[in-house]
């Protein structure tokens, strides 16, 4: 009596490449899910780190002087700056900042005031009131609409108002913080004898 053999004399050419096909199906269908998930993990990265140096940038930047104003000053003793004026532009490659969602902190030795958005509602340019900030003039304007949106070659004339006057040889601070980036700070110190308009420095 024959007993039963184990050899592949059997096995035909046909089962061989269905074996073939199967493993190469499976390996496709692995390779696709490795890569997928490669290319995922690396477009999350790209996408922390522009995110990471939009975060981390200023885009801001001032534009000529910073003026410290009272026109009732006349220089003796006891003057003060009521208004601190500058214009602000964007920084080469910035992008577009909405000046109406953009915080103004005031500070100096004995004072840290955060400064009322006067043209916040009306989204145009505003005078400040005493405690206040606002947008009072916009040059090279693109699209002519007078908008709070500083887009590139546009400069925004700010005006603020702090509440606590700064007096002669006062140092004080103004800082900027748009709703996306790093914050933009201005430190400045008062002259010695205040007049109607200052430069300071």
């Amino acid at each position: 009596m024959d007993s039963f053999r184990s050899d592949d004399r059997g096995f035909t050419g046909l089962e061989a490449a269905i074996v073939l096909i199967a493993f190469v199906v499976v390996a496709a269908v692995f390779s696709y899910v490795v890569l997928g998930a490669g290319f995922f993990t690396t477009e999350k990265a790209q996408q922390t780190v522009h995110t990471s140096v939009q975060q981390a940038s200023s885009t801001l930047e001032i534009v000529g002087n910073v003026y410290g104003t009272n026109p009732t000053a006349t220089g003796a003793p006891g003057d003060t700056i009521e208004f601190i004026n500058f214009s602000m532009g964007l920084a080469p490659g910035g992008t577009p900042i909405d000046f109406t969602k953009v915080v103004m902190v005031f500070s100096n030795a004995t004072t840290l005031e955060t400064l009322t958005n006067e043209g916040a509602t009306t989204n145009a340019v505003a005078e400040p009131q005493q405690g206040g900030w606002g947008v009072t003039s916009i040059q090279n304007d693109p699209t002519g609409t007078g908008t709070l949106l500083l887009q590139p070659n546009e400069q925004f004339t700010v005006s603020c108002w702090p509440t606590s006057s700064v007096i002669a040889n006062d140092q004080f601070s103004i800082e900027v913080r748009p709703s996306v980036g790093a914050a933009f700070s201005i430190t400045r110190t008062a002259p010695a004898a205040i007049n109607a308009v200052n430069v300071v420095y």
